[in-house]
């Protein structure tokens, strides 16, 4: 590996930031951490309903919290900022993409995932095209995807800690490595207790932190400095002509094929997320999966309004802070860890009290954790109930169902820790690879399954394959360079045309068009299949523990491959 390869542990350590262990903010964190702790032991997984689905008894304030926690990631509370700082225009690319998802979720996919009834996203693509083969690749899609979004939440975690509790370097490693290890060995020592029911009533009060955290930031920070009165979400446009031209002229810092393409990966990949296609399966019924979408989506608004207000805010403080004005001017402006917790170091730089900026940081870590738990529980949910039970032992134990999952969420950990110490991109960037994987590979099998009951087998199948090798293309030719090469991508014109951030474009296209052909040119699936799919549209209601499956009743099994 080259020296420009490498993300030097200096690179990592945010501009100006105060790196010191401070009592308050630390209090403050280890008491929330506590208490998330102690709702998982309270709620603590029970049996596969609990671990996996919830008993399927959440309501729609609460799973509407518990969307929005899961879905605010440090890539929202943290990343989002990060981005519009670092590109300017081109950042509401995200904001605009993950929001628009939430629309095509609650139209075409809410209520008919929920009234197929099954455990995870995997168990769908299974089930729906009655192939283990296909559930087998969607659920090491599914763990690919917990592992490279994880990536992003665990860098987060670490830099808001490093505010907070300074650089507490151990057995050689840098304090941002170490940060990185125990964040993580919290978080996966809560999920291994908790499950998703104990995870899902703590995402209702992680929420309540984050949102809280996030607001109060963005309206003392702007009030404080005179940036705004009553309305930041509006009024941070006075502050546009004091910043950069990338704030005012929309294609300063990407081309318009760029932001295209990019806005339409983060579209379907939030479509096509498993930790987020999971919160239908754990509700009553399909009108509370379609009310806790627009639920879900108003919290959400809440930050990804502000996001733009919080980062002129941001900026601005930084270019005329003494500290980051005059050391750093010579490097061309904020790096990208110090955008990754601008949120944080806003309140810094306003010199709020020390306490307060520790709440703004607290809301990360929280924001981190609620996603981290429901991705580790989708990752682990794919080896435990989609690969060991339904490919390697159909007869196996709830014990032994829980233990696999457990064993699962140490190895996403274990993995997402070392990746996480020497991270190739800013979070906005990790998590956007994930979401390109989600959309190019799972949304076209999750909208043509539900919407179009001829969709069979082998189409499925080969749009997969096809969503992969796509996938894996502008990986291997931009992400592989950071750590084997130069940095730069292997082959530029790829890299303008198929960006990693946005295959996408060109990935869904593509595999709709291999899965149709496909599907056509070979056999219709079963009756049964066909009868499961109109069931999924059916305006009948359905008890709160069927499946569409279970409502059919041709007696005909599911074909394999």
């Amino acid at each position: 590996m080259t020296g420009a390869g490498i993300l030097l542990q200096s690179d990592l350590l945010p501009q100006g930031m105060d790196v010191s262990f401070k009592l308050a903010p630390a209090v403050l964190v280890l008491g929330m951490l506590a208490i998330f702790l102690l709702i998982g032991f309270v709620f603590r997984v029970a049996d596969t309903e609990d671990m996996w689905v919830a008993g399927r008894s959440i309501g729609n304030i609460e799973n509407g919290m518990a969307i929005g926690a899961n879905w605010m990631s440090a890539a929202s509370y943290l990343g989002m900022a990060a981005l519009i700082a670092l590109s300017g225009f081109y950042g509401l690319a995200f904001v605009v993409g993950w929001t628009t998802g939430y629309f095509i979720l609650l139209i075409f996919m809410a209520a008919q995932m929920r009234r197929f009834g099954k455990y995870t996203a995997p168990d769908f693509v299974g089930d729906r095209f009655n192939s283990d083969t296909a559930r087998g690749i969607a659920a090491v899609t599914a763990f690919l995807i917990a592992f490279v979004y994880a990536i992003g939440q665990a860098r987060g975690m670490a830099l808001v800690g490093l505010y907070i509790f300074g650089d507490i370097g151990f057995a050689g490693l840098s304090g941002y490595q170490a940060m990185v290890i125990v964040m993580m060995t919290i978080t996966v020592l809560y999920l291994t207790l908790s499950g998703m029911m104990g995870a899902t009533k703590n995402m209702a009060v992680q929420y309540v932190i984050l949102i809280g955290a996030f607001l109060a930031g963005m309206y003392v920070v702007g009030w404080t400095q005179g940036y705004s009165t009553v309305l930041p979400q509006i009024e941070y446009g006075m502050l546009i002509s004091e910043l950069g031209a990338e704030f005012s002229e929309p294609f300063a810092t990407a081309s318009p094929y760029l932001w295209i393409a990019t806005c339409f990966s983060l579209v379907v990949g939030t479509c096509g997320l498993p930790h987020v296609l999971v919160r239908f399966y754990t509700v009553e019924n399909e009108r509370t999966a379609r009310w806790s979408t627009v639920t879900g989506l108003f919290f959400i608004l809440l930050l990804y309004l502000g996001a733009p207000a919080y980062t002129a805010f941001g900026v601005r403080l930084f270019d005329v802070n003494p500290n980051t004005a005059t050391t750093y001017a010579a490097e061309g402006g904020m790096s990208a860890a110090t955008a990754d917790v601008l949120v944080v170091v806003a309140a810094q730089f306003a010199n709020l009290p020390q306490w307060f900026v520790g709440f703004v940081a607290a809301g990360g870590i929280a924001a981190a954790i609620a996603t981290t738990a429901g991705l580790f529980i989708t990752g682990s949910s794919a080896v435990s109930h989609d690969i060991y039970v339904n490919l390697i032992n159909e007869d196996a134990t709830q014990r032994q169902q829980i233990l696999v999952g457990r064993l699962g969420i140490v190895a996403l950990g274990v993995l997402t820790t070392l990746a996480a110490l020497d991270p190739a991109a800013p979070i906005g960037a990790l998590v956007s690879y994930a979401f390109s994987l989600a959309g190019s590979v799972l949304f076209p099998m999750f909208f043509l399954g539900l919407w179009w009951e001829n969709t069979n087998r082998q189409g499925a199948l080969a749009g997969m394959l096809t969503g992969l090798t796509i996938w894996f293309i502008p990986m291997i030719n931009e992400v592989l360079p950071t750590y084997i090469g130069n940095g730069e991508p292997y082959v530029a014109a790829l890299a303008q045309w198929l960006p990693a951030i946005g295959s996408a474009l060109v990935g869904v296209p593509v595999v709709f068009a291999v899965t149709i052909i496909v599907s056509v040119m070979t056999d219709e699936p079963s009756l049964k299949t066909k009868k499961m799919v109109r069931q999924c549209h059916s305006p009948e209601p359905m008890g709160q523990q069927q499946s569409a499956e279970d409502v059919v009743t041709d007696g005909g099994e599911p074909l394999d491959d």
